[in-house]
């Protein structure tokens, strides 16, 4: 990751788009995280089914059109293999940043070139060549090495805008001084995901609370039966520990929603088999989210929180039948009146299907991203900017490429 930010703040030290040079007349390329949901019309047409992401770069894009500069924004879609892929064009994506910011360019899939993920220098030369200053706005990717995140501001007068600047601010702030009590609720399918982050967090929370498919690994490490849910055995001895260490700050589920061997997961359609709200899970049996009464605990320890932050749904919200425990959560962190963050992915989009998203203080638009600075304290998107010719600590030192030497 590279030498950890000053005093802990990982916003410290990052250029913002006022340390950049006047803008008029100048071009500017700007980074975006528009890797949007997709969907397919029955006309045959492709829209994007949630502009969360585009509406979030909207105050970076507007104050630099503002400000007389000519926009030409960047971004990936999907995981295309180095090479033009219809089903990853931006199309869909680049109609609805016109009716948004008309007069933004937004060039072709990055990840339609190889070079953007191997982080190829001569990828970020051909990417720069042309502009004068660059933007990063795609903190949903700012914990990725690649050429479009890293490398333009060893080129370029380089600025965070205005959604990644105030992302690193709020989430650094769960880093620093929260109000207490600091409740953080952590979710999700995969436990090995988020172990690093939920050790970090254990030294900063007041009560960690632990829901989703990683809870069954926890409740297999104390000791219960889980049947056939989601575990990881490898993870089993981490998990314990992590229970050991953290004693009855931690709250892991006292009953679940299980579902019978022979049933189903329904998302469009409505899924089968038998559901039953369990103690302790049947061989066969799948759990699949929280029960009621596990809800109404972490919902009462969300409540009087003074801080709360929200990463990870707490089942399989797809399926109606086992979304109970996420609308639990985020009604608990809606109506909670401390600080709220939800980090982004799924919690995200459970909180604005549920129409709960201007009743949290801050969304974040990266999941993974957000896991990564609360488990490093730093971003490489994050610790490229400072290295840029203009950021505050290197201002006149000229540390960009030989082109603006």
């Amino acid at each position: 990751m590279g030498t950890a930010p000053m005093n802990g703040d990982p916003s410290a030290g990052v250029p913002t788009l006022e340390d950049l040079p006047p803008v008029e007349g100048r071009r500017v390329l700007v980074r975006v995280d528009y890797n949007v949901p997709l969907e397919t019309e029955d006309d045959g047409s492709i829209t994007v089914v949630d502009d969360f992401r585009v509406r979030s770069t909207l105050p970076t894009l507007r104050w630099l059109l503002q400000h007389g500069a000519e926009v030409t924004a960047c971004a990936h879609l999907g995981r295309p293999a180095g090479a033009p892929d219809p089903a990853t064009d931006l199309a869909p994506v680049r109609a609805v940043l016109a009716q948004l910011a008309p007069g933004v360019a937004l060039l072709d899939n990055l990840r339609w070139d190889a070079g953007e993920e191997a982080c190829d220098e001569g990828f970020v030369r051909c990417l720069v060549d042309g502009f004068d200053f660059y933007v990063n706005d795609a903190f949903g990717a700012s914990h990725r090495s690649h050429a479009s995140i890293v490398g333009p501001p060893r080129w370029l007068p380089s600025a965070a805008g205005r959604l990644v600047a105030r992302e690193a601010q709020v989430l650094g702030g769960l880093l620093g001084c929260p109000e207490r009590p600091f409740v953080a609720v952590v979710g999700g399918a995969k436990v090995c995901d988020k172990l690093g982050v939920l050790r970090s967090l254990l030294d900063q929370v007041d009560r960690l609370v632990v829901g989703g498919g990683m809870a069954f690994t926890f409740l297999a490490a104390a000791g219960h039966r889980v049947g056939d849910s989601l575990v990881d055995a490898s993870r089993l001895d981490d998990c314990r520990v992590l229970l050991d260490k953290a004693g009855d700050r931690i709250l892991v589920p006292s009953d679940v929603i299980a579902l019978a061997p022979d049933g189903r997961i329904g998302s469009c359609h409505p899924g089968t088999g038998e559901v039953r709200v369990v103690e302790e899970v049947a061989s066969g049996w799948r759990g699949l989210d929280i029960g009621p009464r596990t809800a109404e605990r972490y919902a009462e320890a969300i409540t009087g929180a003074r801080t709360v932050l929200w990463n990870g749904p707490m089942g399989v919200f797809e399926d109606e039948r086992f979304a109970s425990g996420t609308r639990s959560v985020a009604e608990a962190v809606a109506a909670c009146g401390g600080h709220t963050v939800v980090g982004g992915g799924d919690s995200a989009a459970a909180i604005d299907r549920l129409g709960l998203s201007d009743r949290v203080e801050f969304v974040s638009t990266g999941g993974g991203a957000a896991l990564e600075l609360l488990e490093h304290g730093d971003l490489p998107g994050l610790e490229a900017l400072r290295h840029a010719s203009n950021a505050p600590a290197n201002t006149g030192t000229g540390r960009c490429g030989p082109d603006h030497a």
